[in-house]
């Protein structure tokens, strides 16, 4: 499978924040977000073809028993329910980073399905992509389907979203809402969307009283407050 990189981390998202992980990032994705921190496994696909031996051998070296898989979309690589059953088979913790537009398979090993449905600060233009890329971004991003379907599948899960501006709240909770199951508001996490240090802890002020207000996780971004936006982190 086409692997843009792996490292030994800190998770700097979600619900296990601070956890020392292995990650595996696949390369590919049918989104092209406009705020994309990650292009080398989305816009512009690089990295190496690598085995599921070779990837699970690996996260063997390091002591922590959690593995990420993330992308790019890894839902979309063939061999990833391969990789993660392997993982299972090893005893490792393994959360599944994913945008919810591909449905899980029957029998996916998963522990943590951190699911990131993509709004519409998401949508690139027409100008940065071409008008085929950003009118396929826009149709593929919303899938209430496929969100069911992973709260469906029983796992534990996340709710991740990206708020660039106030406005985008009500997104968000349109977005829960066409789900159409129920919710914990703490399962809704909110980050700012920031490359930067300093654009996060702007957006941090507004976005965590807000969070206080409609009773959902402020979700900081460890990684970019430890290490910067880069790779390997």
């Amino acid at each position: 499978m086409l692997i843009s990189e792996t490292f030994y981390s800190l998770q700097g998202e979600g619900e296990l924040t601070g956890v020392p992980s292995f990650f595996i990032r696949t390369s590919g994705c049918n989104l092209r977000c406009a705020w994309c921190d990650t292009p080398y496994a989305s816009w512009k696909p690089e990295g190496a073809e690598r085995t599921v031996p070779e990837l699970v051998s690996e996260a063997k070296l390091h002591p922590g028993r959690h593995v990420v898989l993330t992308g790019g979309e890894p839902m979309i690589a063939p061999e990833l329910p391969a990789l993660a059953a392997a993982l299972r088979a090893e005893g490792f913790h393994i959360t599944i980073e994913t945008a919810g537009t591909v449905a899980p398979p029957p029998g996916l090993a998963c522990d943590l399905a951190s699911i990131s449905p993509k709004l519409a600060n998401s949508t690139p233009s027409a100008e940065a992509v071409g008008a085929g890329w950003a009118a396929r971004h826009e149709a593929t991003r919303r899938r209430p389907e496929v969100l069911r379907a992973w709260l469906d599948a029983g796992y534990r899960y996340q709710l991740k979203f990206v708020a660039a501006a106030p406005a985008d709240l009500d997104e968000i909770a349109a977005t829960v809402a066409e789900i159409s199951r129920p919710v914990p508001p703490e399962k809704i996490l909110v980050m700012p969307e920031a490359r930067t240090l300093e654009t996060m802890r702007e957006r941090a002020a507004w976005l965590g009283e807000a969070c206080k207000t409609r009773g959902w996780r402020y979700a900081h971004r460890l990684h970019v407050e430890l290490y910067g936006n880069r790779r390997g982190t």
